[in-house]
């Protein structure tokens, strides 16, 4: 190995290395970052671009992508989050169900939700979801908020649930069998069913 290296000297065998990084770097941070971002402006530039809702005036009102925090009983409520819907630091708890914490925190939910009706508060209104951030609830859970919804805002329910009806979504994806609904677009047609009165 040392008769090698003094053979073809210690600086062609830096110069080769160094040669190899540059290639790697190339290939793989440049070329690569690249492609993706070309293919998906090209076939997907919407989703690409974070899939960002503006309102009337152009300004950035959110993502349909992530969940923000609705909490005022006019609004549609999105899933518990264990980041409080910090986009930067999305993660789970990782506590379990039988965590004294995330019981407090169903309790509270039911309780609040319970002065609204006395059907049973659906499973994902009660759990968070791995990254803290979905923006989706079922359409149960929906439906479940829509009286709440349709007091605050003096509308009549079956109007409430036409709309939670119609921006439903069937992903067709092998764990979300059932349809979903994201609560900011639905939120944001609300308010502007709430505009045309």
């Amino acid at each position: 190995m040392t008769e090698n290296i003094e053979k073809t000297g210690l600086p062609r065998l830096m110069l080769t290395s160094l040669r190899c990084w540059a290639a790697t770097l190339a290939v793989c941070c440049v070329c690569y970052t690249a492609a993706i971002l070309a293919i998906g402006q090209i076939f997907v530039p919407y989703t690409a671009n974070g899939s960002l809702i503006k309102n009337e005036n152009g300004e950035i009102i959110g993502s349909e992508m992530l969940a923000q925090k609705f909490e005022k009983p006019e609004y549609f409520h999105p899933r518990p989050s264990a980041v409080d819907y910090n986009a930067m630091g999305a993660a789970g708890s990782n506590l379990s169900p039988t965590s004294p914490s995330v019981r407090e925190r169903a309790a509270g939910i039911i309780e609040k939700e319970s002065t609204f009706t006395q059907e049973r508060v659906p499973a994902d209104m009660l759990t968070a979801s791995g990254s803290g951030l979905d923006p989706h609830i079922t359409v149960k859970a929906a439906v479940f908020q829509a009286d709440r919804v349709a007091k605050a805002r003096n509308l009549p329910a079956e109007e409430v649930k036409k709309l939670i009806e119609k921006h439903a979504v069937k992903t067709g994806g092998f764990f979300t069998p059932e349809p979903l609904v994201n609560v900011l677009v639905l939120n944001i047609a609300l308010d502007k069913t709430g505009e045309k009165q």
